[in-house]
Protein backbone atom coordinates (compact mmCIF):
# COMPACT_ATOMS: atom_id res chain seq x y z
CA UNK A 1 0.00 0.00 0.00
CA UNK A 2 1.31 3.49 -0.98
CA UNK A 3 0.37 6.74 1.14
CA UNK A 4 1.53 8.60 -2.24
CA UNK A 5 1.68 7.67 -5.54
CA UNK A 6 2.42 10.16 -8.93
CA UNK A 7 1.46 8.87 -12.46
CA UNK A 8 2.95 11.19 -15.51
CA UNK A 9 3.49 14.23 -13.35
CA UNK A 10 5.08 17.05 -15.38
CA UNK A 11 5.69 20.27 -13.01
CA UNK A 12 6.69 23.44 -13.67
CA UNK A 13 7.28 27.23 -13.09
CA UNK A 14 5.80 28.94 -15.78
CA UNK A 15 7.12 28.02 -19.19
CA UNK A 16 10.56 25.88 -17.30
CA UNK A 17 9.01 22.66 -16.93
CA UNK A 18 11.32 21.18 -13.59
CA UNK A 19 9.61 17.82 -13.33
CA UNK A 20 8.79 15.40 -16.52
CA UNK A 21 6.50 12.23 -16.27
CA UNK A 22 7.27 11.27 -12.68
CA UNK A 23 5.83 8.01 -11.63
CA UNK A 24 6.94 7.76 -7.65
CA UNK A 25 5.50 6.02 -4.64
CA UNK A 26 5.55 6.49 -0.92
CA UNK A 27 5.15 3.60 0.84
CA UNK A 28 2.58 3.42 3.63
CA UNK A 29 3.98 3.32 7.40
CA UNK A 30 7.59 3.56 6.15
CA UNK A 31 10.28 6.65 6.20
CA UNK A 32 11.35 7.23 2.43
CA UNK A 33 13.72 10.08 1.59
CA UNK A 34 14.38 12.06 -1.97
CA UNK A 35 17.75 12.26 -2.69
CA UNK A 36 19.73 14.13 -5.15
CA UNK A 37 21.47 17.10 -6.84
CA UNK A 38 21.10 20.81 -6.18
CA UNK A 39 18.10 21.90 -8.95
CA UNK A 40 17.29 18.27 -9.62
CA UNK A 41 13.39 19.01 -8.59
CA UNK A 42 13.50 17.27 -5.26
CA UNK A 43 11.67 20.06 -3.04
CA UNK A 44 9.42 20.32 -6.41
CA UNK A 45 7.91 16.92 -6.18
CA UNK A 46 7.28 17.15 -2.51
CA UNK A 47 5.44 20.79 -2.88
CA UNK A 48 2.87 18.57 -5.72
CA UNK A 49 2.13 15.75 -3.78
CA UNK A 50 1.44 18.22 -0.78
CA UNK A 51 -0.54 20.65 -3.36
CA UNK A 52 1.17 23.59 -2.45
CA UNK A 53 2.30 23.67 -6.27
CA UNK A 54 -0.39 22.49 -9.09
CA UNK A 55 0.96 20.56 -11.80
CA UNK A 56 0.85 21.06 -15.21
CA UNK A 57 0.00 17.59 -16.08
CA UNK A 58 -0.76 13.74 -14.27
CA UNK A 59 -2.02 12.83 -11.02
CA UNK A 60 -1.31 12.46 -7.71
CA UNK A 61 -3.17 10.14 -5.38
CA UNK A 62 -3.00 10.29 -1.45
CA UNK A 63 -4.32 6.80 0.01
CA UNK A 64 -5.74 5.80 -3.32
CA UNK A 65 -7.89 9.11 -3.71
CA UNK A 66 -7.37 11.83 -6.52
CA UNK A 67 -5.90 14.76 -4.34
CA UNK A 68 -7.51 17.11 -7.04
CA UNK A 69 -11.15 16.00 -5.54
CA UNK A 70 -10.26 16.54 -1.93
CA UNK A 71 -11.09 20.15 0.14
CA UNK A 72 -8.06 21.56 2.27
CA UNK A 73 -9.15 20.61 5.34
CA UNK A 74 -9.31 16.98 4.01
CA UNK A 75 -5.75 16.79 2.80
CA UNK A 76 -4.98 18.90 5.90
CA UNK A 77 -6.08 15.89 7.90
CA UNK A 78 -4.47 12.89 6.22
CA UNK A 79 -1.38 14.88 5.21
CA UNK A 80 1.13 17.56 7.18
CA UNK A 81 4.01 19.95 5.15
CA UNK A 82 6.77 21.22 6.91
CA UNK A 83 8.59 23.28 4.44
CA UNK A 84 12.27 24.53 4.78
CA UNK A 85 12.77 26.48 7.45
CA UNK A 86 9.92 27.66 9.15
CA UNK A 87 9.10 30.28 10.74
CA UNK A 88 6.55 31.61 13.43
CA UNK A 89 5.14 34.96 14.15
CA UNK A 90 7.70 36.63 17.19
CA UNK A 91 5.98 36.57 20.57
CA UNK A 92 3.96 33.14 19.84
CA UNK A 93 4.79 30.03 22.36
CA UNK A 94 5.50 26.74 21.84
CA UNK A 95 1.74 25.42 22.74
CA UNK A 96 0.04 27.71 20.80
CA UNK A 97 1.97 27.46 17.89
CA UNK A 98 1.32 23.29 18.60
CA UNK A 99 -2.16 24.01 18.75
CA UNK A 100 -2.69 25.59 14.97
CA UNK A 101 -2.39 22.15 14.44
CA UNK A 102 -5.75 21.38 15.22
CA UNK A 103 -7.26 23.87 13.15
CA UNK A 104 -8.25 21.21 10.41
CA UNK A 105 -10.62 19.71 13.37
CA UNK A 106 -12.43 22.49 14.31
CA UNK A 107 -15.96 23.42 14.05
CA UNK A 108 -17.72 26.93 14.37
CA UNK A 109 -15.55 29.82 16.34
CA UNK A 110 -12.23 27.45 16.41
CA UNK A 111 -12.41 26.83 19.99
CA UNK A 112 -10.09 24.56 21.62
CA UNK A 113 -11.86 21.41 23.17
CA UNK A 114 -10.89 19.60 25.92
CA UNK A 115 -9.94 16.56 22.97
CA UNK A 116 -7.96 19.43 21.04
CA UNK A 117 -6.14 20.32 24.35
CA UNK A 118 -5.41 16.95 25.11
CA UNK A 119 -3.87 16.14 21.46
CA UNK A 120 -1.43 19.24 21.96
CA UNK A 121 -0.21 17.58 25.46
CA UNK A 122 0.39 14.21 24.12
CA UNK A 123 2.12 16.09 20.69
CA UNK A 124 4.18 17.95 22.89
CA UNK A 125 4.84 15.04 25.29
CA UNK A 126 5.73 12.76 22.46
CA UNK A 127 8.34 15.37 21.01
CA UNK A 128 9.77 15.86 24.58
CA UNK A 129 8.67 19.16 24.77
CA UNK A 130 6.19 19.90 27.69
CA UNK A 131 8.86 22.03 29.41
CA UNK A 132 9.14 24.32 26.99
CA UNK A 133 5.22 24.95 25.87
CA UNK A 134 5.22 28.45 27.28
CA UNK A 135 8.56 29.44 26.04
CA UNK A 136 8.32 31.78 22.95
CA UNK A 137 9.34 29.90 20.17
CA UNK A 138 11.93 32.04 18.81
CA UNK A 139 14.23 32.05 21.97
CA UNK A 140 14.46 28.26 21.30
CA UNK A 141 17.39 26.26 19.76
CA UNK A 142 17.55 25.39 15.78
CA UNK A 143 16.69 21.62 16.49
CA UNK A 144 13.96 22.49 19.21
CA UNK A 145 12.27 24.91 16.59
CA UNK A 146 12.55 21.77 14.64
CA UNK A 147 10.67 19.49 17.22
CA UNK A 148 7.83 22.40 17.92
CA UNK A 149 6.92 22.15 14.08
CA UNK A 150 6.95 18.49 14.12
CA UNK A 151 5.15 18.58 17.25
CA UNK A 152 2.66 20.90 15.43
CA UNK A 153 2.82 18.21 12.74
CA UNK A 154 1.80 15.40 14.99
CA UNK A 155 -1.23 17.48 16.21
CA UNK A 156 -2.85 17.57 13.31
CA UNK A 157 -3.23 14.45 13.65
CA UNK A 158 -2.17 12.87 10.24
CA UNK A 159 -0.78 9.58 9.27
CA UNK A 160 1.78 11.22 6.76
CA UNK A 161 4.18 13.64 7.45
CA UNK A 162 6.28 15.85 4.72
CA UNK A 163 9.19 17.51 5.43
CA UNK A 164 11.21 19.61 3.43
CA UNK A 165 15.41 19.90 4.71
CA UNK A 166 14.14 19.45 8.12
CA UNK A 167 17.98 19.80 8.65
CA UNK A 168 18.60 22.74 6.89
CA UNK A 169 21.32 24.70 9.29
CA UNK A 170 21.25 22.54 12.41
CA UNK A 171 24.59 20.87 13.77
CA UNK A 172 25.60 17.09 13.77
CA UNK A 173 23.96 16.74 17.02
CA UNK A 174 20.70 18.75 16.54
CA UNK A 175 20.44 16.79 13.02
CA UNK A 176 20.71 13.28 14.54
CA UNK A 177 17.88 14.61 17.26
CA UNK A 178 15.51 15.72 14.49
CA UNK A 179 15.66 12.59 12.40
CA UNK A 180 15.84 9.88 15.73
CA UNK A 181 12.32 11.65 16.11
CA UNK A 182 11.26 11.55 12.99
CA UNK A 183 12.12 7.49 13.10
CA UNK A 184 10.93 7.01 16.38
CA UNK A 185 7.18 8.47 15.30
CA UNK A 186 7.38 6.29 12.10
CA UNK A 187 8.44 3.35 14.79
CA UNK A 188 5.92 3.96 17.15
CA UNK A 189 3.25 6.09 15.99
CA UNK A 190 3.43 4.40 12.24
CA UNK A 191 3.60 7.90 10.89
CA UNK A 192 4.63 7.58 7.72
CA UNK A 193 7.55 10.18 6.87
CA UNK A 194 8.51 11.21 3.22
CA UNK A 195 11.33 14.11 3.41
CA UNK A 196 14.14 15.72 1.21
CA UNK A 197 17.73 15.20 2.42
CA UNK A 198 20.57 16.73 1.06
CA UNK A 199 22.99 14.14 3.53
CA UNK A 200 23.41 10.88 2.01
CA UNK A 201 24.65 9.14 4.88
CA UNK A 202 21.59 10.54 6.91
CA UNK A 203 19.42 9.33 4.36
CA UNK A 204 20.37 5.79 4.10
CA UNK A 205 20.55 5.26 8.25
CA UNK A 206 17.24 6.62 8.97
CA UNK A 207 15.15 5.43 5.28
CA UNK A 208 13.23 2.69 4.32
CA UNK A 209 13.19 3.69 1.08
CA UNK A 210 15.00 6.14 -1.18
CA UNK A 211 14.35 7.89 -4.59
CA UNK A 212 17.01 9.24 -6.70
CA UNK A 213 15.99 11.80 -8.65
CA UNK A 214 18.16 13.86 -11.41
CA UNK A 215 16.92 16.75 -13.80
CA UNK A 216 13.33 15.88 -12.66
CA UNK A 217 13.46 12.10 -13.20
CA UNK A 218 13.80 9.06 -10.99
CA UNK A 219 17.20 7.53 -11.70
CA UNK A 220 16.71 4.36 -8.88
CA UNK A 221 14.44 4.09 -6.27
CA UNK A 222 14.34 0.94 -3.31
CA UNK A 223 15.74 0.19 0.09
CA UNK A 224 19.51 2.20 0.75
CA UNK A 225 21.16 -0.67 -0.12
CA UNK A 226 19.68 -0.80 -3.74
CA UNK A 227 20.36 3.51 -4.07
CA UNK A 228 23.31 4.05 -2.22
CA UNK A 229 25.43 2.25 -5.25
CA UNK A 230 28.58 3.57 -7.06
CA UNK A 231 27.00 3.14 -10.27
CA UNK A 232 23.87 5.45 -8.52
CA UNK A 233 25.16 8.12 -7.16
CA UNK A 234 27.77 8.51 -10.27
CA UNK A 235 24.49 8.97 -12.22
CA UNK A 236 22.87 11.33 -9.82
CA UNK A 237 25.48 13.44 -9.08
CA UNK A 238 28.25 13.22 -10.96
CA UNK A 239 30.97 11.37 -8.40
CA UNK A 240 33.00 8.52 -8.28
CA UNK A 241 31.89 7.25 -4.82
CA UNK A 242 33.01 4.52 -2.47
CA UNK A 243 30.42 3.23 -0.51
CA UNK A 244 31.17 0.97 2.72
CA UNK A 245 28.58 -1.00 5.47
CA UNK A 246 28.99 1.25 8.41
CA UNK A 247 29.56 -1.72 11.28
CA UNK A 248 27.21 -0.70 13.69
CA UNK A 249 24.33 0.08 11.66
CA UNK A 250 25.28 -2.43 8.38
CA UNK A 251 23.45 1.14 6.47
CA UNK A 252 25.78 1.72 3.59
CA UNK A 253 27.58 4.98 3.40
CA UNK A 254 29.77 7.22 1.33
CA UNK A 255 33.34 6.94 2.66
CA UNK A 256 34.97 9.25 0.33
CA UNK A 257 34.32 10.53 -3.39
CA UNK A 258 35.56 12.57 -6.54
CA UNK A 259 33.78 14.40 -8.84
CA UNK A 260 33.73 13.15 -12.39
CA UNK A 261 35.95 14.97 -14.98
CA UNK A 262 33.37 17.73 -16.94
CA UNK A 263 30.47 17.65 -14.37
CA UNK A 264 27.58 19.57 -15.27
CA UNK A 265 27.43 22.91 -12.74
CA UNK A 266 24.41 22.31 -10.66
CA UNK A 267 21.41 25.06 -10.96
CA UNK A 268 19.42 26.73 -7.99
CA UNK A 269 17.60 24.57 -5.52
CA UNK A 270 13.87 24.24 -6.87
Amino acid sequence: MNSITTENLDIAYDDDLIVESLDINIPHGKVTTIIGPNGCGKSTVLKAVGRILKPKNGMVYLNGDDIRTLSTKEIAKKMAILPQSPSAPSGLTVSELVAYGRFPHQKGFGKLTSEDKKIIQWALSVTKLTEFENREVDTLSGGQRQRVWISMALAQQTDLILLDEPTTYLDLAHQLEVLELLYDLNRRQGCTIAMVLHDLNLAARFSDYMIAIRSGKVIKHGTPEEVMTPDVLKEAFFIDAQVVHEPKTGRPVCLTYNLLPAAPVSGKEV
